[in-house]
């Protein structure tokens, strides 16, 4: 799952990163608002943690232009504004959760894994496509009824492909959805991870287009 962090707090932020990063998270980082909010018009994340005292404009902002546009990512805000008037303002304006500093790490990954679980779910809980069965709700995997045990990563990219069939995605794409922006990729990581997961599959799902990507055929 891609993570959008706006967070100016750099001592903070760094170690957030690195915790979601060991959690499995793929994150961009961002430090201030304006950078946020053209980010997600190029390619929005599927769940963005908002800190709301931003250096150039308050979260809530952030927030209601998303809502305003119809974009129903989903949103946990991260503040120190821990009264109960501006949770239920943060609420009301659309954030899907609102979690307090200090907070604890382990806390804020469970809340993300809660979020990925619902969005999961509202996009449909299993994707066919011939005898493969992808099961967004218990990230389970199923091949002619066989359960097929995958890395985090590995279930992140085929979800991207079964999500899309018959669209072709570069790899550069891939990548976004699987590495947060800074973080080190080796040249070839999408062909390896295309590559294990051909061989656990077992059956002609993954088409890779010469020049441009991959996608996965429609049924």
């Amino acid at each position: 799952m891609q993570i959008m962090l706006v967070e100016d707090d750099s001592l903070l932020a760094d170690g957030m990163v690195k915790a979601l990063k060991r959690d499995g998270f793929a994150v961009n980082w961002l430090r201030d608002g304006s950078s946020a909010l053209d980010s997600i018009v190029v390619d929005a994340p599927d769940v963005l943690v908002l800190d709301l005292g931003l250096p150039d404009m308050d979260g809530l902002e952030i927030l209601a232009w998303l809502r305003n546009r119809g974009l129903h990512m989903p949103v946990l805000i991260l503040t120190a504004r821990d009264s109960t008037a501006d949770k239920i303002a943060g609420l009301d304006k659309g954030a899907d959760d609102y979690l307090t500093k200090p907070f604890d790490m382990d806390e804020l990954s469970a809340r993300l894994r809660a979020l990925e679980r619902r969005l999961s779910l509202e996009k449909h809980s299993e994707i066919h496509n011939g005898p493969v069965v992808l099961d967004t709700a218990a990230h389970q995997l199923h091949v002619d009824g066989r359960e097929v045990d995958l890395s985090r990563r590995e279930y992140m990219l085929l979800k991207a492909l079964m999500e899309n069939p018959g669209s072709i995605q570069t790899r550069e794409a891939l990548e976004s959805k699987l590495y947060g922006a800074g973080e080190e990729v080796g040249s070839n990581a999408i062909e390896v991870h295309i590559h294990n997961l051909r061989k656990k599959l077992a059956v002609d799902l993954i088409k890779t287009v010469r020049g441009i990507g991959y996608t996965v055929k429609k049924q």
